[in-house]
């Protein structure tokens, strides 16, 4: 057949290429990492800036939690620190927290160089202060980490140095941070506001013991959120810790929480998700008013002083996933394990799955989550 319009053929050779090139550019934008699709205007813990937000989104939102990480201190010396300079303590969880929209981690102690811990003595044999290297920090970017919480009875080893040290060190990674009083991690992920508190039994973070305190933060910040989680660094320490008791806890003398009290407190109030830390063991897990409380996350990646004897060796990445408004919608434990000098990894015997299991319907019965073999976990 003769074409009678010559010119046509190349206009639509032309316009096939326009579109095929931005067709590659739009696969390529779908491909990038998380960091890329994370709105990091915010998760620098500034205050909302008046800039125009992401539409918001219906799609559930992926949370991966973990307990205390301590990749390897200087201090006392250098033989505190792991080998290969730390860089493989995470790469084997890491897959799991990359693909998380949001991974959360507590920091339990400062990354700093040099400094003075009015803490511990240089050879003291019973008491513990933390110094991690400072270039450290690159492994908690690299594993997929998002939000740090130094709300914790660590942070402060070195004082007040040792915290800012810390902060500026997730800061210039482009990690989110809480810690003292007044400072909130907040982000944009799939155009929802995100914001991260942390609490704890120090006189520096907010304190989880004035519970009427906590309800006023907790409520002034669900009002600039649409997801709010709440961190809490509290609970008796040990393997005799692995119950939530009814009550305030005490350990070493020092008020540790009425958790039980603290959580349902913070949710009254407009939490959505609340992540606890501190015993070195993982506590069960409970459903209220349709949003997930984790009682304890255990130790996690905590390198060289620490005892990772039986209960204490087990550990998990805790996987949620919540509605756009924040509601439970079900969860999986990625279970791992924790062998002496330390730094996690994965277990395929899944022994924390039936620990879970059983912590969460002793202690919350038909409150509990309901734990799978595989560890897949919902509401009862």
């Amino acid at each position: 057949m003769v074409n009678i319009f010559p010119g046509a053929e190349r206009a639509q050779r032309t316009l096939f290429l326009s579109l095929f090139t931005a067709a590659l550019f739009l696969i390529a934008a779908c491909g990038t990492e998380k960091t890329a699709a994370t709105d990091t205007t915010s998760s620098l813990n500034a205050a909302p800036s008046g800039v125009v937000p992401s539409p918001q989104s219906t799609e559930p939102i992926s949370i991966a939690a973990v307990g205390d990480i301590m990749l390897g201190s200087s201090f006392p010396d250098a033989s505190g620190l792991p080998p290969k300079d730390g860089a493989d303590l995470l790469k084997e969880v890491a897959p799991i927290l990359a693909r998380a929209d949001l991974a959360f981690g507590n920091l339990e102690g400062p990354m700093l160089e040099g400094g003075a811990s009015a803490k511990c003595g240089p050879r003291s044999t019973k008491c513990f202060a933390f110094r991690v290297p400072t270039r450290y920090g690159r492994y908690l970017k690299e594993a997929g980490l998002d939000v740090m919480s130094l709300a914790n009875n660590h942070s402060s080893d070195f004082g007040r140095e040792g915290v800012e040290s810390s902060k500026r060190v997730l800061r210039e990674l482009g990690l989110a941070h809480t810690a003292e009083e007044g400072d909130v991690a907040r982000l944009n992920i799939k155009g929802r506001k995100i914001i991260v508190v942390g609490f704890a039994t120090n006189n520096v973070s907010y304190n989880l013991n004035d519970i009427e305190k906590a309800r006023r933060v907790v409520a002034d910040l669900a009002r600039q959120a649409d997801i709010l989680i709440v961190s809490f660094h509290g609970g008796a320490e040990g393997t005799a810790a692995q119950r939530v008791p009814y009550g305030r806890e005490r350990y070493l003398g020092e008020e540790r929480g009425d958790l039980r009290t603290f959580t349902h407190a913070v949710i009254d109030s407009g939490a959505d998700l609340v992540l606890g830390h501190g015993p070195h063991v993982v506590r069960g897990m409970e459903v209220y008013k349709d949003r997930l409380i984790a009682y304890s996350l255990g130790n996690f990646a905590t390198y060289g002083k620490f005892n990772l004897t039986g209960a204490l060796g087990l550990t998990m990445v805790l996987e949620a996933e919540l509605k756009s408004d924040g509601a439970f919608l079900g969860g999986r434990i990625h279970p791992a394990t924790q062998t002496k000098p330390g730094g996690p990894r994965l277990d395929s015997a899944g022994q924390i799955i039936p620990v879970v299991r059983q912590l969460s319907q002793a202690d919350f019965g038909q409150a509990g989550v309901k734990v799978d073999a595989d560890g897949r976990f919902t509401r009862q």
